[in-house]
């Protein structure tokens, strides 16, 4: 709050007459000029439609008698205010397209003199016009700490346990670490809401609030569209074999959680055939960190008009960047960027800008692109440094295809000691983790047609039933292998 005071004291100092605060916690904004009109001995009013015009710092009352809820009526109080006061409208934005109120407003702005009043516009969002821009100033308010958001978290338990005749919120320190980290990007108004519905239930906070607690969070941010929030993640244990990938995760999840480590980690690529597990891996990092998952759709991304569509992708990162510490996941990349001349060079300038980010952001956001098609995709994209590592993810060899029969029967409550998983996983050779699940599904739909529950021929007929892709598209796989010896660590 101190700083927010210093900083704002700065721009209304610098002669500047028009200044905009873009902030969805109103209260605040007027909290923080309220102590900087105190601290200076500065006369402030305060403007909405509703109210018009009347002291912020005199008890509240209104300067007339309602004719200044007009805002042309107004801003021309401001302009012709004689003793130099700073005025504050809340939510003007709905009127800056009438002429009058925009040439009062660059009027107000080029203002000269110590008596010159000064004006703040205040609102979650602001486009100024055209030719009002150049003469205004923006500021943000600093968002909390994680001592800011702590310091929340343990008021808001401290309200419930007085609520409560003394009952204190149950948690650990883990919890309530990663609690803090997910509140991070939020205003002190929204993280007091999110924490308060964390604990007003239950009175506790445990890892099972945290998925809620990062959706509401998504909600919060206004984020629907080109990035998804993926509201189940899957749990590390449910992906078959990848021990590789495994293990060099395990090794780095304290270093990418770690506050301002300089050896975070930035991300991975996932190479191999379809339906080989790579989307359930690159949900399973989310789960195994216990951090919220977005999905970029490049799908939703691209735009007929010039430059949107580049446009498009700097505010999914940028709302990335706010979800942060987070995985961003990036799906079939090379459906988004394959390389070729016939869209016009958008292809390209998209690759520019995502290339750009991953070298400069600084904020923890673990990437985890998947590919199909590695050939599609531009060399700049895969050179060394521009992801942590590549992996290669196979088709899985028989254990792992024993284990994938075990995750996907237990999933539909069917006794594993009924089945012989090693046969079952030998008379599928060749098959995908997405296959398995397949056979295990259509055998579920086979014994509901017969009124009882499926069995190990019901299995073994329907692999028989099925060609796998490793079949149909048996050169094409022995290429992506080929490229892959040499060039990736299999997962």
């Amino acid at each position: 709050m101190k700083n927010d005071v210093h900083d704002l004291m700065l721009v209304l100092e610098s002669r500047l007459r028009l200044v905009v605060i873009e902030s969805w916690d109103e209260r605040r904004v007027l909290e923080t000029l309220s102590g900087l009109a105190v601290s200076r001995g500065l006369t402030l009013h305060l403007w909405s439609v509703t109210e018009g015009l009347r002291h912020l710092t005199f008890g509240g009352e209104s300067l007339d008698a309602g004719e200044s809820c007009q805002p042309e009526v107004a801003l021309k109080r401001v302009k012709y205010d004689p003793l130099g006061s700073v005025y504050v409208f809340c939510d003007l934005h709905p009127f800056l397209d009438e002429p009058r109120v925009v040439r009062l407003l660059k009027e107000i702005a080029m203002a000269q003199g110590p008596s010159a009043s000064t004006l703040v516009l205040v609102s979650h969002a602001f486009k100024l016009p055209a030719e009002v821009q150049r003469y205004a100033a923006r500021f943000c308010l600093a968002l909390p700490s994680e001592e800011e958001l702590l310091s929340i978290v343990r008021e808001e338990a401290t309200h419930w346990s007085e609520r409560n005749r003394g009952a204190r919120v149950r948690t650990d320190n883990r919890t309530l670490q990663q609690v803090v980290k997910n509140l991070r990007g939020l205003s002190h108004a929204e993280a007091r809401t999110l924490a308060q519905s964390l604990i007003c239930d239950d009175g506790a906070i445990t890892q099972d609030d945290l998925p809620a607690l990062n959706r509401k969070k998504f909600e919060l941010l206004d984020m629907e569209g080109v990035l998804g929030y993926e509201h189940e993640t899957a749990r590390f244990a449910d992906v078959g074999g990848l021990p590789n990938f495994k293990r060099w995760l395990g090794e780095r999840q304290a270093a990418f959680l770690a506050p301002q480590s300089d050896d975070m980690p930035r991300g991975v690529m996932l190479v191999g055939v379809q339906g080989g597990g790579k989307s359930m891996a690159a949900k399973a990092v989310a789960g195994l960190w216990g951090l919220p998952l977005l999905r970029l759709d490049f799908a939703c991304l691209y735009n007929k008009f010039f430059g949107e569509t580049e446009r498009n992708l700097r505010e999914a990162l940028k709302l990335a960047e706010s979800m942060a510490p987070c995985v961003l996941w990036m799906d079939e990349l090379e459906k988004g960027l394959a390389t070729g001349e016939m869209d016009g060079g958008v292809s390209q300038r998209v690759l520019g800008t995502l290339l750009t980010w991953m070298a400069e952001r600084d904020a923890p956001v673990f990437m985890v692109a998947t590919a199909n098609a590695v050939d599609r995709l531009p060399p700049e994209l895969l050179r060394k440094g521009r992801f942590d590592e590549l992996f290669f993810v196979d088709l899985p060899d028989e254990a792992v295809r024993a284990e994938i029969f075990r995750v996907h029967l237990q999933r539909r409550d069917l006794e594993i000691g009924n089945f012989d998983l090693s046969a079952l996983a030998r008379a599928c050779d060749g098959f995908s983790g997405a296959e398995i699940e397949q056979v295990v599904v259509a055998a579920v739909y086979a014994g509901q047609a017969q009124s009882r529950e499926a069995d190990q021929n019901m299995l073994l007929e329907c692999i028989r039933g099925t060609s796998p892709l490793s079949v149909l598209m048996a050169e094409q796989l022995e290429k992506l292998r080929g490229w892959a010896s040499e060039r990736t660590v299999l997962a």
